[in-house]
């Protein structure tokens, strides 16, 4: 993708961190919607995805043995400040980055969108996404394989539709909702099925 993705990445970084200076220290101990982790553990694993580089995600995935979860969760821990302002101010730094690693730049709208609903959502706190970095954050998650993250394979047979946006893809039964939900949903966020009707839901969760 182009590079205008960077002031849409900036401009979510830049919301997340006025959100996140708001919260007090049980808020960040609270479960995210990534399972396993807490509000302080997703803030700290976006700092990582931040900073990383092209060169770097092919070194550190050569030291996790090419296990993206045991990649991300060192970059996690290293990342992880010793309070949450620690943290916090660690994301401040890197909020105005543009280093990514050797993949669309569009990923870069799908970290700052999903994990961001990923802190958001448990604690009750909404954001007005920009309805570009959505859109293009849900196209990318349609197109790529779920071996680099993406959901082709579960989306095969169905179209999602949203709501929101005028747009479909895909070829199938239609699975309506906004494109925030839709993006929730094929990201593995069950948080986000309660949100969805048409003919293509029940297919769409049994391939979930």
């Amino acid at each position: 993708m182009k590079n205008d993705v960077w002031p849409l990445v900036h401009a979510e970084r830049a919301a997340l961190i006025e959100d996140l200076a708001h919260l007090d220290d049980k808020q960040w101990d609270h479960p995210s919607l990534c399972e396993g982790w807490t509000v302080h553990d997703v803030v700290a694993h976006l700092i990582n995805t931040a900073r990383t580089t092209r060169l770097g995600f092919v070194s550190s995935m050569i030291r996790a043995r090419f296990d993206f979860d045991r990649q991300n969760a060192r970059g996690m821990r290293r990342e992880r400040g010793a309070s949450p302002q620690e943290t916090l101010e660690r994301l401040r730094q890197v909020a105005s980055r543009t280093s990514a690693p050797p993949a669309p730049l569009d990923t870069r709208l799908v970290e700052e969108v999903v994990h961001g609903e990923d802190i958001r959502r448990p604690l009750g706190i909404t954001h007005s996404y920009r309805p570009e970095a959505v859109v293009r954050s849900l196209r990318l998650q349609a197109r790529t394989s779920a071996s680099f993250g993406g959901a082709k394979e579960k989306i095969a047979g169905v179209q999602l539709a949203p709501t929101d946006a005028g747009l479909s893809i895909g070829d199938g039964p239609e699975v309506r909702g906004t494109a925030l939900s839709l993006l929730l949903a094929i990201s593995g966020r069950r948080d986000a099925w309660g949100e969805l009707d048409g003919p293509g839901v029940a297919t769409l969760r049994a391939a979930a």
